[in-house]
């Protein structure tokens, strides 16, 4: 798959897209364009959904608010991937992370290029929210297969691949093709990536158990006792062993016992009612600041999203302690 950014049909204005090989072109399930500058095409391979991203980022001298639209776009695509699914991003991101990687080990590696800008420390703070991972920083090669922009004598990596740090041992190798380019500037960024299908898990079944929880309903209740009775009337000395034995099968008769397969945890098993009111929340804010565009509706926007932030580390931290 090839991710291109600065691309348009004739007659219509710059955008971003996603190229496919042939035998994946039926693969897709979903592409969702957010705008000209994030685009993100959903796949199913092997019975593994994977999620490419293609996004575009503002230049350097753009307007804060230009900037601030294209991480809230990015951020909405994000969030709304499934953490089960595979998620690539390939961006011209135009700012530098740079190299070294102190204080920021679990999102870029050491391999980075020259300084990093203001700009570029949005693309660690981007990762570090989103567990991703800047791929290109993490292989160690020559400065010709680093540089991903070449113009007037200046030698740049603005381009990167990003994959979540839990998928980050499937990269095998990330680099510039150093000869070729299919822009003036831009040199072809190539990442590597070995993913295995894992064959689809059987429910597996775990001992059934009486619905002991049942004896709290009135009826069930009644006929649980009625049921006991009768069991224990007909002999003439009751043993403890019988009694327990009694009592068992009218359990089972009258309260039913579990299937026995054992249901699959829930993606955010913390996920509670308060994140999804607040995602709402965010999300008519976005409507509203995109048909508005003014300051206010952005800044009701942006504390929305703080509120999110916020609102998931309490949902977590509360599911954790009665873990």
């Amino acid at each position: 798959m090839l991710c291109v950014q600065e691309t348009k049909w004739k007659g219509r204005k710059a955008s971003v897209g996603v190229i496919l090989k042939e035998e994946y072109s039926k693969s897709g399930v979903e592409v969702q364009g957010v705008s000209d500058r994030v685009r993100n095409v959903k796949l199913e391979v092997e019975g593994m959904m994977i999620n490419v991203i293609s996004a575009y980022a503002p230049q350097v001298g753009c307007e804060i608010e230009e900037k601030e639209g294209f991480w809230s776009e990015l951020d909405e695509v994000v969030d709304g991937v499934p953490r089960k699914e595979r998620l690539v991003i390939w961006a011209d991101f135009n700012w530098h992370v740079g190299e070294g990687n102190r204080g920021n080990e679990e999102v870029i590696g050491r391999y980075g290029l020259k300084e990093r800008n203001v700009e570029g420390q949005m693309v660690v703070e981007f990762a570090k929210r989103m567990e991703m991972a800047v791929v290109n920083t993490y292989f160690k090669k020559k400065e010709d297969h680093r540089v991903t922009y070449k113009s007037g004598g200046r030698c740049t990596q603005v381009d990167y691949v990003l994959c979540r740090r839990c998928n980050l041992k499937e990269i095998r190798d990330c680099k510039v093709l150093a000869g070729d380019s299919v822009a003036r500037q831009h040199l072809m960024v190539v990442c590597r990536m070995v993913l295995v299908a894992k064959k689809k898990r059987r429910g597996v079944r775990t001992k059934r158990r009486i619905r002991w929880w049942k004896l709290k309903e009135e009826e069930c209740s009644v006929r649980y006792r009625e049921e006991v009775r009768q069991g224990l009337g007909g002999g003439e000395e009751v043993y403890p062993t019988t009694t327990a034995e009694v009592m068992r099968m009218a359990a089972r008769k009258i309260l039913g016992v579990t299937s026995g397969n054992r249901k699959e945890d829930k993606e955010m098993w913390w996920w509670n009612e308060e994140v999804q009111k607040s995602i709402r929340r965010k999300r008519l804010a976005k409507q509203k600041w995109d048909r508005q565009s003014d300051e206010k509706s952005r800044q009701e926007y942006k504390d929305m999203r703080q509120q999110v932030k916020r609102d998931v580390v309490k949902a977590k931290k509360k599911a954790y302690e009665e873990l």
